[in-house]
C-alpha cells in the first residue's frame, strides 16, 4: 500500500491497519504536548499521531501501544525510520491490561467510536469492541501525572457522554475544539482535553474545508509544518 509522505517523516501503510486520516492529523497538530516530557498514545495505528507530537516537542519521550499486532509492527517500522526514533517506543499491548509505574504528562488517543456492527472493515480500530469509552477514560485517569492532560478526538454526538464519564473519573474538561468538516456545516468532530485539576474551559473552532475539496486557511496554517501540499 502506498506510503504517506510528510515533511519530516514517512508513514508506511497497510491494508490491515487504519490508514492516515484527518482525525489523526488534527489530534497530532492540536493536542497540548508543549510542556509534556512523557507521552502515551493509546491505539497507535500507523504511529502518525505520536510522530506529529514528537516533531512538535523535541524534548519529550513517547510510548505507544496497540492491541492489533499488525498495527504495532507497522508503528515500530515507522518509529524506527523517523528522525525521532531515539525518543519513541511502542508495544503490542491491550490497554485494559497495561500496567506501568510511569505517569504521563499527556495521554492521547483517537479511540474506537462505533458500536459493534457486522462490518469487518477496520473492525478493531473503529468499533468499541476491544476498548469502550469508560475503560479508556478510567484507566487513563489513573496513568496521568498530577499536571497531565488527556486528549482525544471523537464524533461530536458522543461528546456529552464522554465528558460525563470523564467527570465520574475526576477528569475535568479544560479545552474543547469544535471541528467543522466544511464551512456552514454542523460540528463533525470534537477534540477534548481533560485535566485532573478543574480549570476554566477554553473553547474554539476549526473549519477543515472552506468549500468542497478546498482546505480552509485555518487548516492550511495548522498543518503547514507537516503536510506536503501540492501547489496549484
Amino acid at each position: 500500500m502506498k506510503s504517506f509522505t510528510f515533511k519530516q517523516f514517512v508513514i508506511q501503510q497497510s491494508k490491515e491497519v487504519f490508514r492516515v486520516g484527518t482525525d489523526g492529523v488534527l489530534l497530532g497538530a492540536l493536542s497540548g504536548v508543549g510542556q509534556a516530557l512523557n507521552v502515551l498514545e493509546i491505539g497507535t495505528g500507523t504511529g502518525l499521531i505520536t510522530l506529529m507530537l514528537a516533531q512538535r516537542n523535541p524534548g519529550a519521550n513517547f510510548f505507544g501501544i496497540d492491541i492489533n499486532k499488525e498495527a504495532a509492527d507497522l508503528t515500530k517500522i515507522n518509529f524506527e525510520n523517523s528522525p525521532f526514533s531515539a525518543r519513541l517506543r511502542n508495544a503490542h499491548q491491550d490497554f485494559k491490561e497495561f500496567e506501568t509505574l510511569e505517569r504521563f504528562d499527556l495521554i492521547v488517543s483517537n479511540p474506537p467510536y462505533f458500536e459493534a456492527s457486522d462490518s469487518e472493515k477496520d473492525k478493531i480500530a473503529r468499533q468499541t469492541i476491544e476498548l469502550n469509552f469508560r475503560q479508556l477514560i478510567s484507566k487513563s485517569s489513573e496513568l496521568l501525572s498530577k499536571k497531565g492532560f488527556f486528549s482525544v478526538i471523537i464524533p461530536a454526538e458522543a461528546g456529552n457522554v464522554f465528558v460525563e464519564i470523564a467527570k465520574e473519573n475526576q477528569l475535568f474538561l479544560i479545552r474543547k475544539i469544535n471541528i467543522f468538516g466544511i464551512k456552514n456545516s454542523n460540528v463533525k468532530r470534537l477534540i477534548l482535553e481533560f485535566s485532573l485539576t478543574e480549570k476554566p474551559l477554553e473553547e474554539s473552532e476549526l473549519i477543515i474545508e472552506k468549500s468542497p475539496r478546498q482546505y480552509s486557511g485555518q487548516y492550511l496554517e495548522l498543518t503547514k509544518e507537516f503536510h506536503v501540499f501540492k501547489k496549484n
